[in-house]
């Protein structure tokens, strides 16, 4: 029965199960197959501060997000209010989406050779954008380079944060595992 299950698994994922993890098992020395870091789960997030004055924006930004994603994003509310933002406690002010498993190996095989590539002078994401326990964060000014949004039923050009959650010690050890894995990083 391996096989069926194998099918439904992500290319990437089979990618880094097959030569991922021995290259990062030889260059940090790892002993136990658990030691070798992984991506537990990637969030994207939109945060729509413009929902203030238009609710509207929030509707068309889970229908994008959705398409991004594959899945029914949250909507985000205020946590306090702030006066001088007109803002008040519970209102809608963005929303985001947490993947796991094959949807997130999927995106991130999306992101990496589809996407990406779409930004418009595109030398490749700052290395540095790392947390200090070796999760990556990345911020995409415009959702168009997503092959699912239709340009012409965009209202808004929204930008989104991207944050892919590892399980590695240090910023070396998750920098190393997305490299691996494809991120094209500028040097």
């Amino acid at each position: 029965m391996p096989s069926a299950r194998r099918s439904n698994m992500s290319q990437l994922k089979t990618y880094y199960d097959e030569t991922v993890v021995p290259q990062l098992k030889a260059a940090f020395n790892y002993t136990n197959p658990m030691q070798v870091p992984k991506v537990e789960k990637v969030v994207l997030n939109m945060g729509l501060g413009e929902a203030i004055q238009n609710i509207k924006i929030i509707d068309s930004a889970v229908e994008e997000l959705k398409l991004i994603s594959g899945q029914q994003p949250v909507v985000t509310r205020a946590k306090k209010s702030i006066a001088a933002f007109k803002l008040r406690e519970g209102m809608p002010i963005g929303c985001m989406v947490t993947l796991r498993k094959n949807r997130m190996y999927d995106f991130l095989n999306k992101l990496i050779n589809v996407a990406l590539p779409r930004v418009r002078d595109f030398r490749g994401v700052s290395g540095k954008a790392f947390d200090g326990a070796g999760n990556y964060s990345l911020g995409v000014k415009e959702q168009l380079i997503f092959p699912e949004i239709d340009y012409d039923k965009i209202d808004k050009i929204k930008g989104l944060n991207i944050s892919i959650v590892t399980t590695a010690r240090s910023d070396q050890e998750g920098k190393e595992l997305l490299k691996l894995m494809g991120m094209p990083f500028r040097n």
